[in-house]
């Protein structure tokens, strides 16, 4: 029995071990930018959402419309937006954006980009883990709540 318990607390702490180190590992990476004037494709993981993705794919998100409440830099707005969640912005400019947030726990780093689509006056968005394969659905909830505090405010 003690035997049995002290393996599964070597287990349980190299597991822990090892997600420290994906957390401080995906802090070295950097969002992707603009790729033929779009926004990245996503990699074939669940863990990744875009507005430029096909319908019919997984990873697909409806892009954020520009609403007059934006003001003439909606980037602007969008920025508040990402720092009232507890995002940063590292990168702006008048067409595009690249945010990132950081997981409490292990640390984590999550890419989330803005590009504008003037002709059809949407932003379209890219939300992704740098590192693992799932992410619970993080990054569509995370792209809805940006949604919905762009459409209250």
């Amino acid at each position: 029995m003690k035997r049995a318990l002290l393996s599964l607390i070597v287990l349980i702490t190299l597991v822990i071990i090892v997600f420290f180190g994906l957390g401080l590992y995906s802090e070295t990476g950097a969002p992707p930018g603009l790729a033929n004037g779009q926004l990245a494709p996503c990699p074939n993981k669940p863990n990744c959402v875009s507005s430029e993705s096909s319908p019919s794919d997984n990873h697909s998100i409806a892009a954020l419309p520009i609403t007059p409440g934006m003001g003439e830099e909606p980037l602007l707005k969008v920025k508040e937006v990402i720092e009232l969640l507890g995002g940063d912005v590292n990168f702006s400019n008048d067409q595009y954006m690249a945010s990132t947030f950081t997981s409490d726990l292990f640390g984590f780093v999550d890419d989330v980009e803005f590009r504008i689509d003037q002709g059809s006056g949407l932003l379209h968005v890219r939300s992704a883990s740098r590192v693992g394969y799932s992410d619970l659905d993080a990054n569509r909830k995370r792209v809805e709540q940006i949604r919905a505090l762009l459409s209250t405010n």
